[in-house]
């Protein structure tokens, strides 16, 4: 299905810099030193009509406000890595599936086909479509970024109304003052007086499963391979397999990746793998992210006992992962708004997996930041 727009992408110019990727493979290798923290989230897939201005907006804010949460309680800096501008694809499971009695293809992501019933034929004409929402989408980001939209100081104005919990408002009331107060200090003491609070890093991401795309993407640049699509791919659970076209793609590219991992992983053959992607690390720390995949429910408490693991075992987490929208979905139970099963109908509009909400994303970006700040405290202070 790729052959006709496979040349035509090739063609097309670079979506990111090659500054740009190795930039954030630094900001990585800082990561896995435990001097930076990594938060990435978004969109399980993303839609072509999720181009619009607001909602590109709620994306950003939300990272900007997830983020500016997780620096406080870490006391390090926090490296944002978006699933924007190019999760059009999805691994599925089965070839077809039924709707109202008609066998019909699996919705695969816009890249390959529509969501809708009678659009589930994959369409080459989707890659050039694909493209183009990937670049007005970063086009837009940047042109935010680039005129204010990240200054810390309208970042942290805070909507805390959809904590319906009296203490957890108050315990969130107390931290949001806190972050307050210190960005007051800062601008007060001159610090950021050069723009420095006013923008940021974005890195963008996505999973790399269409190898025909990725491909059309990938550049040489001083002898070697850049996917100029996107800053961060990832091989999923689906497509890690050590003799399938995707480990050979992802071998051979500049970029860092991540890699999907969870109970389905052999350890060994997780190991096998690493080497491979990654055959000397010394020469590119910053390289492999592992990327553990949990349950869709209980996401608190299993954040929570990630920390702790890590705390036993004398390690750190290095970030954490996260479907999740800035718009207020119904599409994941629990949160402070208190979600149930029955108000899931009410606004589930994913295309995919769930996604947390607005609320539901602060809430874990407040209790991580608790758990991190617990983390940095001395012994002597926890007792």
């Amino acid at each position: 299905m790729y052959l006709h727009d496979v040349p035509v992408v090739k063609g097309l110019p670079p979506l990111v810099s090659v500054q740009e990727v190795d930039r954030l493979r630094l900001q990585l290798a800082e990561v896995a030193e435990g001097k930076r923290f990594v938060l990435q989230g978004g969109d399980c897939a993303e839609s072509f009509s999720d181009c619009q201005s607001d909602i590109i907006e709620k994306k950003l804010r939300i990272m900007m406000q997830m983020s500016l949460v997780l620096v406080w309680g870490a006391r390090m800096p926090t490296t944002r890595v978006a699933r924007m501008a190019g999760q059009f694809s999805k691994p599925r499971s089965q070839a077809t599936e039924v709707i109202d009695g008609d066998e019909v293809c699996t919705f695969r992501g816009e890249n390959v086909n529509g969501f809708h019933k009678n659009e589930r034929t994959p369409d080459p004409n989707r890659l050039l479509e694909g493209y183009f929402h990937s670049a007005a989408t970063l086009n837009y980001g940047r042109l935010l970024l680039d005129n204010g939209f990240a200054d810390i100081h309208d970042a942290a104005k805070w909507e805390l109304g959809f904590v319906q919990n009296s203490v957890r408002r108050e315990e969130y009331s107390h931290m949001v003052e806190a972050i307050q107060d210190s960005l007051q200090f800062v601008h007060t003491c001159g610090v950021g007086a050069d723009n420095s609070l006013k923008t940021m890093d974005l890195f963008v991401s996505h999973e790399g499963l269409g190898l025909g795309y990725e491909e059309a993407m990938t550049r040489e640049v001083n002898g070697q391979y850049y996917n100029l699509g996107t800053d961060f791919l990832w091989i999923g659970d689906r497509t890690r397999q050590l003799d399938h076209a995707h480990v050979e793609y992802f071998r051979g590219i500049a970029n860092p990746i991540g890699v999907k991992v969870g109970p389905s992983t052999p350890p060994n053959d997780l190991v096998e793998l690493v080497r491979t992607l990654w055959p000397h690390p010394e020469l590119t720390p910053g390289k492999i992210t592992l990327i553990t995949r949990y349950g869709d429910d209980k996401i608190l408490s299993e954040v929570q006992q990630t920390v702790m693991i890590h705390q036993r075992m004398g390690s750190y987490l290095g970030g954490v992962h996260i479907e999740l929208t800035g718009e207020n979905v119904t599409e994941c139970t629990g949160g402070p708004e208190g979600l149930s099963a029955a108000n899931l109908p009410e606004r589930y509009t994913t295309m995919c997996d769930p996604r947390l909400n607005y609320s539901q994303s602060m809430e874990v970006a407040f209790l991580l930041s608790k758990y991190l700040k617990n983390q940095h405290k001395k012994p002597q202070e926890t007792k």
